[in-house]
Formats: C-alpha cells, sequence, structure tokens
C-alpha cells in the first residue's frame, strides 16, 4: 500500500541521519511496509528507495549536489511538486538558505512551498526561545533578517514565487483546524498552560508559496491572512529594577500579592524557585518599605500544616490590617479546586520595624467552601447598601474549563449571600482582570470559551435594589488579552502586561478612561533590563500616592524552552500617563490621528 496515490516523497536530511533513518525502516515491519523494500540501496547519497519514498542523505546547502542527486532518484521537475522544510532553513546561513528557495523557484515550473519555522526574536519570550536554540548550539539565523510574516512574504516573493500567504499558528489554529478537531486536542487531557502555548504559537509561523500553479493553490488563502495591523503606541514607560537581593523568594508564577498596608507588600502562593529547586511555593515572602526602599522581611507561619496546599492561581484580599482572605487556587490542574482560607497576622507586623511577620492560617467553614473550587478567577470588594462584600467571579474548574457564574460573600461574616444582579450577562471566563471602583467591580478581557482573549470591559454598578451589569465601550476597542492586572486610579483602568494574539508586539500598560471609553496602549521601555521582562503570571500592586505601579514575579514554565521567571521586582513609574494635561493632550491627539 503506497504512502499516497500516484505520489514519490523525497526526503533529504544528513548523511548520517539519514542512515540512522534507514536502517529504523529496514528495521521495522510496519514502516518497511509502508515505503516497499529498497532497491539500489547504497547507490551514492541515496540511503534508501522505495517504490514511493526515496531517502537522500546530503547538505541541503549544496546545490549542485542536490539537484544530481535528486534527478538520480527520479525526481521530475516538470510534474506538481510540494517542498516541506519544518524548521530546517532557519539553521542555514541566510544566503544559502535563500539560494534554496531561489533554486526551488527556477527549476521547477509547478511547485508549491510549505515552511515552519521561528519568528519575532525581540520580544521577551524570542529572547528566551533563541537562549534556548542557541544553548543546544542550533543559533536560528533567519529570525534577524527575517523577523516577522511580512518579511518572510517579501523574501519568497522576491526569490521567484509569485503566490505567498503566511500566518502564525495562534491563527492557523484558529482559522484552518476544524472545530471539532480543535476540541479534540483541548480535551485530551488537563491543560492549564494557555500562556506558554499561546506565546510560543505567536513565534512560529507557516508559510505558503506557489508557482506555476494556475488557478493559485495556497492552503492558506488571502482572506484568510489580513494583517491584524499594528498596534498604535502613545508612548512609552520606563521600567526601573528595584530590588537586586533578598528577592529570590519572588521568582514565582501565578501567585498573588496584596498591600496589606501603605508599605507592607505580601505575596502567596505560586510556582516557582525555592531552595534551589523549581517547585510549588510554600513559603509566604513579605516585602517591607524602609526609609523609602523596600526590602525583604520574613514571615513566620504559626503551627505549619498542610492547609497552605502551595496553591497556584488563587486570589488574595486584604480585609484589613490584620487579616487577608484566600479564595480557590489549586495544585494541579487534574486535582480540583481548593477551598478558602484565613490569613491572620499579629500585630508585630510593623511597618517601620522592617523585622518578622507572624501569620496563622484559619480555615473557614465548609459551607462556604463548594463555591470557591475555582482557579484562574478573580475576588474583587464591593460595597453594597453600605457593607463590605467580595465579589468571585468567573475561572474554571476541574470540572469547568470556563466558568460564568459569581456569588457575593460578606466579608465580617465570611458567609455567602444573594444580592440580585442584572444586566447583560458577561461572557464566561478565565485569566480576566478585575478591580473595585465606585462601589462596583470593573471586569477586564480574558479567556473565553473557545480559548481566545476576550476585549470586552464591563462595570458591575450599584444600584438600590442590587447590581447591573454595563457595557464599557472602548475607543479605540481594547485588543483582546488575558493574563494581565488591573487597577483604577482616578477614573482611569490601568491594565498592565498579559497576553494577546498581536504577535507584531507585546502588552505593555494600557490606559481606559471609564468615563470617555479613550482606549491607550504604552510600551514598556525595558532597554535598561539586563533579563527578559515576562508579563504574564505576574502579581502587581499600585501604589496611588506615589502613582508607581510594582510588577512582582511573572513567566512560566515552557513546556519547549524551559522555565524563565522574571528574577526581580520591578517598579514603573505612571505620572507621566497619569497626569490629567499630560492625558489630556494625548487623548487629544490621538483622537486627531484618528479621524
Amino acid at each position: 500500500m503506497g504512502l499516497l496515490h500516484h505520489t514519490v516523497v523525497y526526503e533529504v536530511d544528513f548523511p548520517n541521519v539519514a542512515c540512522q533513518k534507514a536502517a529504523l525502516i529496514k528495521r521495522m515491519k510496519e514502516l518497511s511496509a509502508l515505503v516497499g523494500s529498497s532497491e539500489g540501496e547504497g547507490l551514492g547519497v541515496i540511503a534508501f528507495s522505495g517504490k514511493d519514498y526515496k531517502l537522500l542523505g546530503m547538505d541541503l546547502s549544496e546545490l549542485s549536489q542536490l539537484e544530481r542527486a535528486l534527478n538520480e532518484a527520479g525526481l521530475d521537475s516538470e510534474i506538481p511538486t510540494l517542498f516541506i522544510a519544518e524548521v530546517v532553513l532557519t539553521y542555514m546561513e541566510n544566503s544559502r538558505s535563500d539560494a534554496l528557495i531561489q533554486w526551488a523557484a527556477e527549476h521547477f515550473s509547478r511547485a508549491c512551498f510549505l515552511l515552519y519555522e521561528q519568528m519575532h526574536p525581540e520580544d521577551p519570550f524570542g529572547h528566551v526561545m533563541q537562549q534556548h536554540f542557541n544553548q543546544l548550539n542550533s543559533t536560528l539565523h533567519s529570525v534577524a533578517q527575517y523577523p516577522d510574516c511580512e518579511a518572510q512574504q517579501k523574501r519568497f516573493l522576491a526569490k521567484g514565487w509569485t503566490e505567498c500567504s503566511v500566518m502564525d499558528m495562534n491563527e492557523f489554529f484558529t482559522r484552518c483546524t476544524p472545530e471539532d478537531e480543535q476540541q479534540r486536542v483541548q480535551a485530551l487531557e488537563p491543560f492549564d498552560e494557555y500562556e506558554e502555548w499561546h506565546l510560543k504559537c505567536s513565534h512560529y509561523f507557516v508559510l505558503t508559496a506557489s508557482k506555476g500553479m494556475e488557478p493559485s493553490w495556497t492552503p492558506l488563502l488571502p482572506s484568510m491572512t489580513v494583517p491584524l495591523g499594528a498596534v498604535g503606541m502613545a508612548g512609552s514607560v520606563p521600567a526601573v529594577c528595584v530590588m537586586r537581593s533578598d528577592a529570590s523568594g519572588l521568582r514565582r508564577y501565578g501567585h498573588r500579592s496584596v498591600l496589606l498596608k501603605p508599605d507592607v507588600i505580601l505575596t502567596t502562593g505560586g510556582f516557582g524557585e525555592e531552595d534551589g529547586q523549581h517547585c510549588r511555593m510554600r513559603n509566604f515572602h513579605v516585602l517591607i518599605k524602609h526609609a523609602g526602599c523596600w526590602k525583604a522581611g520574613c514571615v513566620k507561619k504559626e503551627n505549619p500544616d498542610k492547609r497552605w496546599d502551595e496553591r497556584l492561581y488563587h486570589t488574595v484580599s486584604c480585609v484589613s490590617n490584620s487579616l487577608a482572605l484566600v479564595v480557590g487556587g489549586r495544585t494541579s490542574p487534574s486535582s480540583a479546586g481548593l477551598g478558602m482560607l484565613c490569613l491572620k497576622f499579629h500585630e508585630t507586623c510593623n511597618a517601620l520595624d522592617p523585622g518578622d511577620i507572624t501569620m496563622e492560617l484559619v480555615s473557614l467553614q465548609p459551607a462556604a467552601e463548594p463555591a470557591a473550587l475555582r482557579w484562574r478567577h478573580s475576588s474583587t470588594e464591593v460595597m453594597f447598601k453600605g457593607k463590605k462584600y467580595l465579589f468571585v467571579y468567573g475561572g474554571r474548574s476541574a470540572l469547568e474549563p470556563v466558568l460564568g457564574d459569581w456569588y457575593f460573600l460578606h466579608i465580617q461574616e465570611l458567609s455567602r449571600i444573594g444580592i440580585p444582579v442584572e444586566g447583560p450577562v458577561p461572557e464566561s471566563r478565565h485569566s480576566h482582570a478585575a478591580c473595585s471602583w465606585k462601589g462596583g467591580v470593573v471586569i477586564a478581557g480574558g479567556l473565553g470559551a473557545t480559548e481566545q482573549p476576550l476585549g470586552s470591559v464591563f462595570f458591575l454598578r450599584e444600584l438600590e435594589h442590587g447590581f447591573q451589569w454595563q457595557t464599557v465601550e472602548t475607543h479605540p476597542p481594547l485588543i483582546p488579552r488575558y493574563s494581565h492586572t488591573a487597577h483604577v486610579h482616578d477614573g482611569k483602568l490601568l491594565l498592565v502586561g498579559g497576553v494577546w494574539f498581536h504577535s507584531s508586539s507585546v502588552p505593555g500598560i494600557t490606559v481606559i478612561d471609564l468615563m470617555s471609553g479613550l482606549c491607550l496602549d504604552y510600551m514598556i521601555n525595558v532597554e535598561h533590563l539586563e533579563w527578559p521582562l515576562m508579563l504574564h503570571n505576574h502579581s502587581s500592586v499600585f501604589l496611588p500616592n506615589e502613582q508607581e505601579l510594582l510588577i512582582i514575579g511573572g513567566g512560566g514554565n515552557c513546556f519547549s524552552f524551559g522555565t524563565h521567571l522574571n528574577p526581580e521586582p520591578v517598579s514603573l513609574s505612571l505620572s507621566n500617563i497619569l497626569t490629567a494635561a499630560d492625558w489630556d493632550q494625548t487623548g487629544l491627539n490621538h483622537a486627531a490621528a484618528l479621524w
């Protein structure tokens, strides 16, 4: 039985690799049955020659030898030919890979070229990707000269191909993969590494080029590859590293940081580095501001036990100066979500004396826990009839990949309470961002049920008899994103980092005027940082008096390129983008540019 009817496959690889493949085929009955017996074994560079499969051992960059070997193997350059290069050309010097692309266009009258390899080397994930391949002594040559889809398309058109379409793998999976196949893949096993998956897909592209095929043949239709367009940046925010010591406990992701007092920040949970090993974090970390500088303090747990469960993707809400409430979280994505805990601090927590902080874990009543068994959700303080409540919304659980429900938790009594909510219900989501505003809560972005980032913003507004969902219209529209953090200051919503499918750039700081809906994007200037700044799976704390934002932790564990964790907290001064006069002028300039 042939591999394909009326089709012959020619595979080219380095001689030693080709010999190993040939030996493997001969040893395995299943492979031998597929390709047939070897004819003319050992003829020059031909390592294996079956009826419809030819294996050639040689260097692709030696074009004259390649052409001669293919001719000897019986390749007919006048019949339709498909070239497939899966992460091959990028390991060749650009002059040699360019020559190969041009040779294929010139020597085959009817042909299509299918290429899959890396791009976007200069953003943070791109730096980590390049570092990985450099450590393997497999430098990516093409990404510098051809860093994106547009450059690759121009490359092929300049080398003799008449049609060319390119898209990154996020777009390919969304638009070119049947919906039932997407669902099958998503249901294969418990999965929670969305950020790494989408970031990797944004750094790989698939390209098809053709010539002599009338009508032009390409599986990536031009109508499906309309560019997303460049992201217009209103300015930049300088990044300043604030700590170079005592910050080892903050190398983590999937954690939470909360401002206990104006000068005390508690960080809990997540996955990171502890005692020289990567693990779910057991220890809590505290930053205390003393004499104008943030210093690491020590947290001691009274009667330590396993109730903390080393959780990720939970929420922590500061109930008072001495009490914080932990809701949800998980250990692994295949396990059920975790319940609620209270973190009780002793009165020795004193920002003026950066010493030890003693903390006690207090379990809550089981009646309050079932709805809390979720992760990647939000917990936000709201006011209703003068009383404080915690609004727990969205997330995911072991049973539901995306949740769209919510509940109100009475902060003083730590019990659920029913409060009417009206208005259009937001789409189910997780990994969104939420923060308090005018007694209600603002919800922005997230990952929806189809595993696509969302660009919607909602305001849960307090009414006399309950709450009401309202849509916040932004202009220009908010670029869909998730895994970001959010804060509100003086009526402006600050969205920090995250992951989006705009592979031409990475999210920085987005500022939305909640009254006018004006939405401006700012890049973060990281030229003074010595390491890639990952702005996903992080936590952030906003200091309103200083108009300063602290980014703590962030990064992830990529299944291909290893673990990258931001080594130090980063401070961003936002005064230049939050000052009323500057904001008004920027908004006017931006509106003028749009209209």
